[in-house]
């Protein structure tokens, strides 16, 4: 059986190409399941629900493959888990045209390893930006990674109750309203000899 899957990521966006596509390669409307839902997560009722009514020699019919994952190695780990499960996927307008449907087939199985090259390179292009990013931005002098949630003021507060009042870390937490995991990573080091309160 063929099961059709549409997905668009916003309610300005229209499902119609993709639907009308789906329809075009024999899909039924009623073996078609549609999301309003950004990819970002697998968490989407109409993909669920067509994941667990697909059964053995069922092929999943897509309009492109970004509709399934929000990356390649997304739709490669699905692509993986369906084909453990007996289950096929044709896309129709991708560039790599990609039909599991017959798992013997050559074609198929390359398809499915230009797709793997993709994402492995996609991922190494990812870091090597990221990399440069923070390297540039450590350079100019900015924050790199996430923002402190504590100032400098409220850790050498933190720091004087600690080492002059004795404090521990859960009464300087209650006490200024700083996280204790925030509070270890923050605080320096006790002065040499200092003994923990």
């Amino acid at each position: 059986m063929l099961l059709g899957y549409a997905r668009i990521s916003t309610e300005k966006q229209d499902l119609a190409r993709q639907l009308d596509a789906l329809a075009g390669a024999g899909v039924l409307p009623e073996h078609t399941y549609v999301d309003r839902k950004s990819g970002a997560t697998t968490d989407r009722e109409g993909l669920q629900q067509m994941l667990a009514y697909a059964r053995p020699g069922d092929v999943i019919v897509v309009h492109t493959l970004d509709r399934l994952g929000r990356s390649v190695r997304d739709t490669l780990n699905m692509l993986h888990d369906l084909g453990e499960r007996g289950i096929g996927l044709r896309n129709l307008a991708d560039p790599i045209r990609v039909d599991t449907s017959d798992p013997d087939d050559p074609m198929a199985q390359l398809s499915v390893v230009v797709l793997a090259l993709f994402a492995q390179m996609e991922r190494t292009y990812m870091l090597e930006r990221l990399t440069h990013a923070r390297e540039v931005a450590a350079g100019a002098g900015k924050q790199v990674g996430r923002p402190r949630t504590v100032t400098d003021e409220q850790i050498r507060y933190a720091t004087h109750l600690r080492d002059n009042e004795g404090m521990t870390l859960a009464q300087i937490a209650a006490e200024t309203g700083i996280a204790r995991t925030t509070l270890y990573r923050h605080l320096p080091a006790r002065p040499e000899g200092a003994a923990p309160a």
